[in-house]
Parts: C-alpha cells; structure tokens; sequence
C-alpha cells in the first residue's frame, strides 16, 4: 500500500457508518420532539432545532462519540429563567433535565456540565442538548451556569461555517486532518478540547503551501501541523462569530511533541520506501484504526 492508499483507508476506518450516523439523528431530533412539545404549543419543524458540534461540521468519527443538538426555545422561557434571582441558568437544565428523566428512564445517564444536558443512552452514543435564544445581531444565547450563571453569546453556525470554508479552500483536506487528530485525542488520551483542534486546523492549513495537494501528502500534512502545534501552547483564537477567546492550555503539549516526533520519523521511512515501520510510527499517534 501507498502513503496515499494508507491514509485514506485509515479515513475510512475512522468514518461514522451510515447506521451509525442515522442512529445518532434519530436520537437527536427525538430529543428536540420532546422538548418542542414541552415548552411550544407550535408544530414541531426541524427548522427548531440545530445539529452542531462535530455532527453539524462534518467532522464526526468512529468509534461515536456524542451528537451534538441546539434546541431553539420560546422567548418567553428566557424571560422566566432570566427572572430567577440566583443561576436561573441551572434551573433551566435542571428542569430539562427531568423531563428527559421521565422520557427516557433507562438511559446509562442524565447529567449537566455547565452548560448542556447529556443524554447517554445504552446504544453506545451521548446526545448533548444545548438549549438556545436567537440572539440580536446573529448567534444564540445560551446558558452557562458557572460563575453564578450567565447567558452565553456562541455563533455555531458561524464555526460550521470556518470549517466548511477552509474545506472548500483545501480541497477536503480540513475536515480529513481534524479526523485524524481526533483518532489521535482518542487513541493517546490527549487532554485537548475539539474545538482547539477545529481552529488550529483551520490557522495551520491557511498557510501551509500543501493544503491543496492529495493525500499523497497527508503524512507532511500530519507531521507539519504537530510541528506548529507545539509553539502553540497557552494561545488563543477569538470563537468564529463571537468575541469570545479559546485559549489552548498546555496540558496537551507533551503528547503534542511525541506525536510530531513519531510524525517526524514515520515521513523519514515514507521517504525510504519503508512502508511497514512508518506504519508502525502512525499507528503510535492513531492507534490500530491506521493499517499496515
């Protein structure tokens, strides 16, 4: 096998399988039913509800992790959460969070984290529900129970649009890199957000002089991004369609170097024809999802 034929069927290992895909959605656009049904007296549309995350973007992978849906509410329920005296942000969720109790009595686990509802039904897939407010000027407000409470300004549409764009511009090869990244976040316990991994992706293949060029070129392509993700530590991006910073962190940064090390020599055996130990080295960074 080539680099090329390598890597691309490392891509198809990776790929969310149709049924999986389907399962997910069923799962997601239940949820959004029930909820529309709870809070509106309206006929329920998809138009009242939005994929996001990596679902949304197009950057899901194998195995699944969770689907990601924005439940767009009634202004009049902001208006009585926001009323509350104290984190009225949390006894939305908590609220939700019953509902889906009642509904689903045998799922593995109902939780918040701050800002979501997370479903984790036995079928092996998460749903994490985000209820949201269109927002004056673009975006939605959403709730943040940290610190007290917040409402929270994100622009998901905008972020599906930074990906897709960057798509466009690469040929395919944005969404392909973040795949590859997040079978590494998975495989080697990397403590870094997906998010991170979507905008650096995005800043790194703005510049690389390759970002165009086939997946004969995916094995500099890996190697070139961890490279530039090492001087990346405690950075920041400003979110697509906020004012709001991501900042990086660093808790990730070791795992970085040893990838771009294992990356570094991989390439130097692609460039011998020593396919089987350059597969060896990738399979380090990816896991056994990348073939011999």
């Amino acid at each position: 096998m080539t680099t090329r034929s390598r890597f691309e069927r490392f891509l198809e290992n990776i790929a969310v399988g149709p049924n999986q895909e389907a399962a997910a959605f069923r799962s997601a656009n239940a949820i959004a039913r029930k909820i529309h049904g709870h809070y509106s007296n309206a006929p329920y549309c998809d138009d009242t509800r939005k994929i996001i995350g990596s679902y949304g973007k197009g950057t899901a992978v194998s195995p699944p992790r969770d689907i990601d849906v924005l439940c767009i509410m009634n202004r009049s329920d902001y208006d009585r959460f926001d009323r509350y005296s104290g984190n009225g942000q949390s006894a939305l969720l908590q609220e939700m969070k019953r509902l889906f109790q009642q509904r689903y009595p045998n799922t593995k686990e109902i939780g918040g984290d701050g800002q979501v509802v997370v479903i984790d039904f036995a079928t092996g897939h998460k749903v994490e529900v985000l209820p949201g407010w269109h927002a004056t000027g673009g975006g939605f407000l959403v709730p943040d129970t940290h610190g007290g409470g917040r409402w929270r300004h994100v622009d998901h549409e905008a972020e599906i649009e930074n990906v897709a764009d960057s798509d466009a511009r690469s040929d395919g090869n944005t969404r392909d890199l973040i795949r590859m990244l997040k079978a590494w976040q998975t495989h080697c316990s990397v403590p870094i957000k997906s998010l991170v991994i979507e905008l650096r992706s995005v800043r790194f293949l703005a510049g690389w002089e390759y970002a165009g060029r086939s997946a004969t070129y995916y094995d500099w392509m890996v190697r070139d991004f961890f490279h530039e993700l090492t001087g990346k530590a405690n950075s920041w991006h400003t979110i697509p369609g906020t004012t709001e910073k991501k900042h990086y962190g660093d808790a990730w940064l070791s795992k970085a170097h040893s990838a771009y090390s294992r990356a570094v020599k991989a390439c130097d055996y692609e460039a011998a024809d020593k396919a089987t130990e350059a597969a060896y080295e990738w399979r380090k960074i990816f896991g056994g999802q990348y073939e011999f």
